[in-house]
């Protein structure tokens, strides 16, 4: 009885939403494209993840940035070297923040990653210490090596350039805050980082920092696969 009221229902929904009777909002539709403002719902992971593999909407959903505030390219696919081709992937210039150096990143990396910095990072900055970020210091994002650099096992997340490694952040206002030197401090900056990768959850499939293991001791790491697994 209860699924055959279930089927009912769900039939219901559709003819509504096929007559538009009844409109979700984009940010809840898993069919919609994503734009980086809209509101992150649970449905904001399940749509990065359907593009990975779609090139032209991914690009499209950066292309949702105000003109102006993100500066990429995107790149041809290529393999820089026999074990690691890469595939959907931009170059990341600039955005709200600098970067100490520019990067290669699949472009949902990049999508993710501007979606964090919009909604979560400049927000929790701003609270923490009245100050905007104004640039990311990074330790890399593409390198064409198993995990942990061992000589065998499974290829790491920057073998396809789907991971970041962030070190620190400076801040508008002069501030300095680095994984090695403020993670464990029991003041604003410590507990900024904390907020940071607690945030990260919503955007990337894991988060490995120093409380993983001391291999991350001095970054956070920022990958795409899995979902909100974040330490």
């Amino acid at each position: 009885m209860r699924s055959t009221l279930l089927i009912v229902a769900l039939i219901a929904l559709g003819v509504a939403l096929d007559k538009g009777l009844i409109e979700i909002p984009r940010h809840w539709a898993p069919w919609a494209p994503l734009h980086v403002d809209d509101p992150i719902t649970p449905v904001t992971s399940l749509k990065l993840h359907r593009l990975d593999n779609d090139r032209a909407g991914c690009l499209a959903a950066l292309d949702t940035v105000p003109k102006g505030e993100l500066r990429y390219t995107p790149l041809a696919d290529y393999s820089p070297t026999s074990n690691c081709p890469l595939t959907n992937i931009v170059r990341m210039q600039s955005s709200s923040v600098a970067f100490n150096q520019s990067f290669v990143a699949s472009c949902p990396l990049a999508l993710a990653w501007v979606m964090f910095e919009r909604h979560a990072l400049q927000p929790s900055a701003e609270t923490a210490f009245g100050s905007r970020v104004r640039q990311v210091n990074h330790l890399g994002s593409f390198a064409c090596r198993n995990v942990y650099g061992r000589e065998s096992g499974r290829l790491s997340e920057h073998a396809t350039a789907e991971a970041l490694d962030v070190s620190g952040f400076q801040l508008e206002n002069g501030q300095h805050i680095t994984l090695r030197n403020d993670w464990a401090s029991e003041n604003a900056k410590g507990a900024f980082l904390h907020d940071v990768r607690d945030e990260t959850c919503d955007f990337f499939g894991n988060t490995l920092g120093p409380d993983y293991n001391a291999a991350h001791a001095d970054h956070f790491h920022l990958g795409m696969r899995g979902f909100t697994l974040c330490r």
